[in-house]
């Protein structure tokens, strides 16, 4: 396994294992195998480490465990191909971001990076647990508030089930290296 050890002085060292981003895969089928709390809690450390704009961590995460509730949100998840893997794992994480806590520039809503960061810090730590997720971002927001009970001003930016595949999905074709840098000029 090669680590990289972050940050460099070594003070609250963290070791991210970059085989977890090789063997990540979008996970729709899940065994009935509970996440332990161990599992979720270190899923869960990542948020005290993901980078986000001026450091201000505007998420807030929900855990939902209750069969009724991921019931609830899968069913307004109409057409969506992670629908079924919401109500079948075992955990439904909701990653959540105050607009107000990243910068805003015309066009652009970075509160929505932080969110992608944060979310790919989620599912890297996952992996490299030997659990399975899939980034679900295609949602009727309204439906989803209403399943989860989460407030305003607070946007529901991802979801992801958790849990132990009952099969990990084979390798996908990926574009050439070559295909997708350019140097210096385009």
């Amino acid at each position: 396994m090669r680590v990289v050890i972050y940050p460099p002085n070594n003070q609250g060292v963290v070791q991210l294992p970059i085989d977890a981003i090789h063997k990540r895969r979008s996970v729709r089928k899940y065994e009935e195998t509970e996440v332990t709390d161990e599992q979720l809690n270190q899923v869960l450390e990542t948020l005290t480490f993901a980078p986000s704009w001026a450091n201000k961590q505007g998420w807030q995460v929900m855990v939902v465990r209750s069969p009724e509730t991921k019931a609830k949100v899968s069913e307004v998840l109409e057409h969506n191909p992670g629908q079924k893997a919401v109500a079948a794992a075992p955990v439904l994480l909701a990653v959540c971001m105050d607009p107000e806590a990243s910068g805003q520039l015309p066009g652009r809503d970075y509160f929505m990076v932080d969110a992608g960061i944060l979310m790919d810090h989620i599912m890297l730590e996952a992996a490299d647990l030997g659990l399975g997720t899939v980034f679900i971002g295609m949602f009727d927001e309204e439906k989803v508030r209403g399943a989860l009970g989460v407030p305003e001003p607070w946007r529901i930016v991802g979801l992801t089930p958790l849990g132990v595949p009952a099969k990990m999905p084979g390798e996908r074709p990926r574009n050439e290296l070559s295909d997708m840098v350019h140097y210096e000029t385009w």
